[in-house]
């Protein structure tokens, strides 16, 4: 993939608008404009049909593998906040690290719902939450948790910012730890408007932050199933900690999860799995240290098995090597 930024010019309303040209792996040329979230208002390109549904899977995959990568280089170049959170390898990496450096205790309270559910399959736990009566069958089901980074308050960098912001909202910065089910409705509601500012302090006043990034909060459980007419229901979270887009997605079918530690090794590869994705479905090749093999973002799976353009990068077991650029 090749591109380059032709410039950005403001609307009549005031509203930035950052035009780029991308020639995907067929040679084709794309005129692509967007705005500064990322929303694409023009795509031009005469390699393909104009009309979505007269493409074929595979150009529409190139296409869609422009945008991406379109959006992904403006972020680079410009710092615009252009890449969608579901595919952003960068929001996704500090997901991974900010995992990893969580204590034991931490990890089970965030995590361990999605584990004991999982190791409900293999020896007899109690579930968490009950198999969806209408499922095709127990393995016909994901069971999805939301992940949103956040800041450190405690950490040094934020520490006067936080300590003021805590006192306008009315928290106490004791109560991060806290589970949130145990938080009232107006504790929880002051924790969401702190988090948001916060965050926007920093980004404002410039300010390193990736050493005080941590995971912010994480969804109740919650599943995404077929049924047996083979119709997909996904549910939503009974508990979710933001009124935001989460900064990434698990979704697991039922696998054994182990130990706690081969729980948090487990996640830690799925989540380098779904950097790997991000990366392929913008026509890119991975950094080395995600170039692995094993499930991911569960669309992207779907696209490996139906698109001889990709090879089956969720089997452990495949021999063909990643893609070149």
């Amino acid at each position: 993939m090749k591109s380059t930024i032709d410039g950005e010019r403001k609307t009549n309303q005031g509203e930035t608008r950052i035009g780029i040209r991308v020639e995907d792996k067929q040679g084709v040329e794309h005129g692509i404009e967007m705005d500064e979230l990322g929303e694409i208002t023009i795509h031009q390109q005469d390699g393909y049909p104009d009309e979505p549904s007269e493409r074929t899977p595979i150009e529409s995959e190139i296409v869609n593998q422009a945008r991406r990568f379109a959006q992904y280089y403006v972020y680079v170049e410009r710092g615009y906040d252009t890449v969608p959170l579901e595919i952003h390898p960068e929001r996704i990496d500090a997901v991974r690290q900010a995992l990893q450096g969580l204590s034991d205790p931490d990890f089970e309270r965030l995590f361990g719902d999605l584990k004991q559910q999982l190791q409900s399959y293999h020896d007899g736990t109690d579930r968490a939450i009950p198999i969806p009566a209408d499922a095709a069958g127990p393995n016909s089901v994901l069971y999805r948790q939301h992940v949103y980074l956040g800041l450190d308050p405690t950490n040094p960098t934020f520490a006067d910012d936080a300590e003021t912001l805590a006192t306008i909202h009315g928290i106490d910065l004791e109560d991060a730890d806290s589970p949130v089910s145990e938080l009232s409705d107006s504790v929880r509601s002051g924790w969401r408007s702190f988090t948001d500012q916060l965050e926007t302090l920093a980004t404002e006043r410039d300010r390193d932050h990736s050493d005080a990034l941590e995971i912010g909060g994480v969804s109740s459980l919650y599943t995404a199933y077929v049924d047996s007419r083979g119709e997909e229901h996904i549910g939503e979270p009974a508990d979710d900690p933001f009124d935001r887009e989460p900064d990434t997605l698990i979704e697991l079918a039922p696998i054994d999860p182990g130990s706690l530690e081969q729980f948090r090794e487990y996640l830690d590869h799925y989540f380098q799995c779904q950097i790997r994705d991000c990366f392929v479905r913008m026509g890119l090749h991975p950094p080395e240290e995600f170039c692995v093999l094993g499930p991911g973002h569960i669309e992207a799976a779907e696209q490996y098995k139906r698109l001889e353009m990709y090879p089956d990068f969720t089997d452990p077991d495949n021999d063909r090597l990643l893609p070149t650029t």
